[in-house]
């Protein structure tokens, strides 16, 4: 099984940035983690801040990959790009955030990828991408 992880903007940022909601492990060291658990998943990750690039991983992935795991970060609420490009490809789509999207912001509360999505995971904090990989796994 083949599953990337996309993170979008400012996820970069994990383990520097507002420590009280995105805590204080970079996604690296997290995603080394990740691998440990799912030995026979072949996981890869990729990060970027700018949308176009987000929208060609999806593509260039979006048909041989068996799934994606994608924080699209602010992009989920402001771009229907990024959606129109989930819609585009065959391959499944978990949407994750990390922190509660339904408790923050009024403006976080909409997602435009969501529709497209198999499923979306948020408000557990990294965890919510050990559960996008078991959804695909059963």
């Amino acid at each position: 099984m083949k599953i990337i992880i996309i993170n979008g903007p400012n996820l970069n940022l994990l383990g520097k940035r507002e420590e009280e909601i995105y805590g204080n492990v970079s996604f690296e060291d997290y995603f080394s983690s990740l691998k440990d658990k799912f030995p026979d998943v072949s996981l890869e990750y990729y990060q970027s801040n700018i949308e176009g690039e987000i929208i060609n991983k999806l593509h260039q992935v979006g048909f041989s990959y068996d799934g994606i795991i994608l924080n699209a970060g602010g992009y989920t609420h402001t771009s229907v790009s990024i959606a129109d490009a989930i819609k585009s490809i065959k391959t499944p789509v978990v949407e994750v955030h990390i922190s509660n999207i339904l408790s923050r912001e009024s403006f976080r509360h909409n997602s435009l990828i969501a529709p497209n999505c198999k499923g979306s995971i948020f408000g557990f904090g990294l965890n919510g991408y050990e559960l996008a990989v078991n959804s695909f796994l059963i």
